[in-house]
């Protein structure tokens, strides 16, 4: 059994003496904001943290409900995630390395961590906010528990984040990309707050992904389903199409291809997109049925004129 608790004071495992990487100093981010926390609740005091930094004013009182679990004493991952969702900002996990995780404070970011102050079989489970690492003594800056700027030495961060599978996000705009970002990471993170965002902030994060990924077919993928779903038929058949002649054997693409050209009023070509589709996908495939389902109702359509400016394949 899990125990969901966090501590203020470290209760020290074995260290281990691995090399440790050799990194920069990163400036403290002084100005990032500081909440005590009291009892279990380091989960609201350390989101309470990196929403502030955001320019998102709120306490950790205000944020107990959302995120505290009582029964655990203490808060969950998914709930830390979603909260900051519902505040419009995009929580974006960190790649789990030291190099990755300080690169992101380097760039103004405090990252939420979690820690496991206990040891593997006994884990104590804590939440603290990364605000600096200072190269010469060796010790990461923390807001942490009752404690505004906490210095711990390398090694025992590592270790103690390490046993936490090293779990680790920021809270950031979602017409910002930072630099450590990958696509995939990025687009799942997006489509898992595009209910919590405006239709401005969706515009300009597809724009930004677009133009820092223009050749990942997942993007490309993820931005023209986005632009299916807003009605937007020609702006979504030009990326399924850029998704295809990067990776001719989506079938996912292929068939959403085939219902935009439907909705066009291109049978012909919706056809021939539709068999490609199932022709791709195996009779066992998650998609299979659907793709099935497409090429059933396009085929059961009676054939009608065709707009040659939209449909030049006949």
């Amino acid at each position: 059994m899990r125990v969901f608790v966090c501590a203020c004071a470290l209760i020290a495992g074995c260290a281990g003496k691995a090399p440790l990487p050799t990194l920069a100093t990163v400036p403290e981010l002084s100005e990032v904001p500081f909440f005590a926390q009291t009892d279990y609740q380091c989960g609201p005091a350390a989101l309470a943290t990196i929403l502030n930094a955001a320019a998102v004013a709120v306490t950790p009182a205000e944020l107990v409900d959302a995120v505290y679990v009582e029964g655990l004493k203490g808060s969950l991952q998914p709930e830390l995630t979603a909260a900051t969702r519902r505040y419009g900002l995009l929580p974006l996990p960190v790649a789990p390395d030291p190099e990755s995780l300080f690169a992101e404070v380097a760039d103004g970011r405090p990252a939420l961590i979690l820690q496991n102050l206990g040891v593997r079989k006994v884990p104590v489970w804590h939440y603290s906010v990364v605000v600096g690492f200072d190269a010469g003594t060796g010790d990461v800056i923390l807001r942490s528990g009752t404690e505004k700027r906490r210095l711990e030495p390398l090694r025992r961060f590592l270790k103690s984040w390490e046993l936490a599978g090293n779990w680790a996000f920021v809270a950031i705009d979602a017409g910002t990309i930072p630099a450590t970002a990958s696509a995939d990471v990025y687009m799942r993170a997006l489509v898992g707050a595009e209910r919590q965002l405006s239709d401005s902030t969706l515009a300009r994060a597809y724009a930004g992904a677009l133009a820092r990924w223009p050749d990942d077919p997942f993007v490309l993928f993820l931005a023209a389903l986005r632009e299916h779903t807003d009605g937007q038929l020609a702006s979504a058949a030009r990326l399924y199409r850029e998704v295809l002649a990067r990776d001719p054997d989506h079938a996912a693409a292929h068939n959403n291809l085939a219902n935009v050209l439907f909705e066009q009023g291109c049978r012909t070509e919706a056809l021939q997109q539709a068999r490609a589709a199932l022709d791709r996908e195996p009779p066992d495939g998650e998609f299979h049925a659907a793709i099935a389902d497409t090429l059933r109702e396009i085929e059961e359509s009676p054939p009608g004129p065709q707009d040659p400016a939209l449909c030049p394949g006949g």
